[in-house]
């Protein structure tokens, strides 16, 4: 069991801290720099210009750790295509954006159909090829699951499209992604070590991955991950609880995702119904934090207790 924990986090870790230094420059030289938007906090707009894909480490890593072990580990392999493949989306979403310079990257529908067709591939996979099904554990009564039938398919594409959509807008500030998201891993990697599900090699990858790439993109940030990054690491998390059948906790477990991607709903709903009024000063939920005064450093370390607290949660939940 050790080597199936220590050594993907080791040499994820390792590969990422060694491609920072060739990738970073790359993508400077490609003039692949984050645009901040005019309407964000007006601290963000020294940011501008800050290389973007970095998601390419984290997905470079997470690829040469895990694929050491897919031959003894073969449940790895539906979450790894599930996190490549939104990675994929999101890194054509960059490459549009920050290399091709057009401003809108991949059509919101553009963006959208893929989606729908990488999370329909993995649920047809669950479905067909494994006998995980849908169903999930309920948390606190490890014997019990809750089933719904037919049902389970559009909450699966819920579940799946609201964790990679709320990674994509928790990468807002340097390091917030990637540190929340290390947290999650870490209890993915437990929770599979006690269920016995056999994903571990992938979750102590992605730990190990964002550990290196950390390196760089703690405040201040000398990159950051993208979309490629973002989505991927939704995508992750998404396809590692489901073949652990624990969907039902990823609301503990990525809280932080969950309340930035609602604070942007509620925020658009309470603005159309009171006709431009705003219920937070600034969605999604940390740009309300820093305009309420927070640094960015005191977000990202709240969030983070916060998230391990509830890792910690859910880890009595299982």
């Amino acid at each position: 069991m050790s080597l199936s924990v220590y050594l993907p986090v080791l040499i994820s870790f390792f590969v990422s801290v060694s491609l920072g230094p060739v990738i970073i420059p790359f993508l400077k030289r490609l003039k692949a720099g984050q645009t901040v938007r005019g309407e964000g906090p007006r601290s963000h707009l020294k940011k501008n210009g800050t290389p973007t894909m970095g998601g390419i480490l984290i997905l470079s890593a997470v690829v040469v750790s895990s694929l050491l072990y897919v031959k003894d580990y073969p449940q790895i392999l539906p979450v790894l295509l599930l996190t490549l493949g939104f990675g994929l989306i999101g890194f054509l979403d960059d490459l549009l954006k920050v290399v091709l310079h057009r401003s809108m990257g991949l059509a919101p529908m553009q963006k959208f159909s893929a989606q729908l067709v990488i999370t329909g591939l993995f649920i047809l996979y669950l479905l067909r090829e494994t006998d995980i099904g849908l169903a999930a554990r309920i948390p606190f009564f490890p014997e019990l699951s809750l089933d719904l039938g037919w049902m389970n398919i559009p909450l699966a594409f819920f579940i799946i499209l609201g964790t990679v959509n709320g990674a994509n807008f928790t990468d807002g500030l340097d390091g917030l992604a990637a540190s929340v998201t290390v947290m999650t891993a870490a209890f993915l990697a437990a929770a599979s070590i006690g269920t016995g599900a056999r994903i571990e090699p992938a979750a102590c990858a992605v730990a190990g991955a964002l550990l290196g790439f950390l390196l760089f993109n703690v405040y201040p940030a000398s990159v950051f991950m993208g979309d490629t990054g973002s989505l991927a690491l939704g995508g992750f998390v998404a396809a590692s609880a489901y073949m652990m059948r624990m969907q039902l906790f990823i609301p503990v477990i990525s809280f932080i995702y969950l309340a930035e991607v609602v604070s942007v709903i509620l925020q658009v709903a309470y603005f159309k119904l009171t006709g431009g009024r705003r219920l937070f000063r600034m969605a999604p939920l940390h740009h309300h934090f820093e305009l309420c005064g927070w640094p960015e450093t005191r977000i990202v370390a709240a969030f983070s207790v916060l998230t391990a607290i509830l890792c910690l949660a859910a880890l009595l939940a299982i």
